[in-house]
């Protein structure tokens, strides 16, 4: 019998601003949510700010413990979950991440998420955030069944989804590893113009015809 790989669902405690509000309102400790594939936890991919005082420049990111204890926190709070995923499947897997990163015309899907406890998820043509890139990842394994469509899982739903695959709970230290140029500060102008071209071009994929779904 084939020795399965496993794929690690890391649950974050994002120790932004945004996170920190966010729990105070939903009384939850997990904000972000990313994929690994080693068991040291030392790289993750996710959909996510590419830096950090950007928050709309955002889309697939490989980050590091770094880029979750950044500045002068030395730890992060994190959940993981380990999935057996058959090696035909991994390389599947990691062939879709990688068509991902290469595609550059993939964006960060920033009205899904922020109308997430309304609309709970939908499709916006070549778009990901962190909760719905991780499940459907999370769906490619075959490891759990999913009832609903992959792009209405929340951070929470994964949780429970996958809790009898708990890897691992607690705190990981900051190592070594860093973005490039990920703490660097950007001017205020350059934040706005990021931003609002970013908010622009979805709301211009949601106006096409057939280039979203929402159910």
């Amino acid at each position: 019998m084939e020795t399965p790989e496993y794929i690690y669902i890391v649950l974050v405690k994002a120790l932004t601003g945004l996170g920190n509000f966010v729990r105070k309102l939903t009384k939850y400790d997990y904000t972000h949510i990313a994929v690994s594939f080693d068991d040291t936890l030392t790289e993750f991919v996710s959909f996510s700010r590419r830096k950090h005082y950007e928050p709309l420049n955002s889309g697939i990111m490989r980050e590091f413990r770094s880029c979750y204890a950044y500045g002068d926190n030395e730890k992060f709070r994190a959940k993981v979950f380990a999935l057996p995923v058959e090696k035909d499947k991994m390389t599947k897997i990691k062939a879709m991440v990688n068509e991902i990163e290469n595609d550059k015309e993939y964006m960060f899907n920033l009205f899904s998420m922020v109308t997430m406890p309304v609309l709970h998820g939908f499709t916006i043509y070549k778009t990901h955030n962190c909760m719905t890139f991780v499940s459907l990842i999370v769906k490619e394994t075959d490891a759990v069944k999913m009832p609903k469509p992959y792009y209405k899982y929340s951070i929470p739903d994964l949780d429970t989804l996958l809790s009898d695959y708990l890897f691992f709970e607690g705190d990981l230290q900051k190592d070594g590893k860093n973005a490039e140029d990920y703490m660097t500060k950007p001017r205020f102008i350059h934040n706005v113009k990021t931003g609002c071209a970013s908010v622009l071009k979805l709301f211009g994929r949601l106006s096409k015809r057939g280039d979203w779904i929402g159910k």
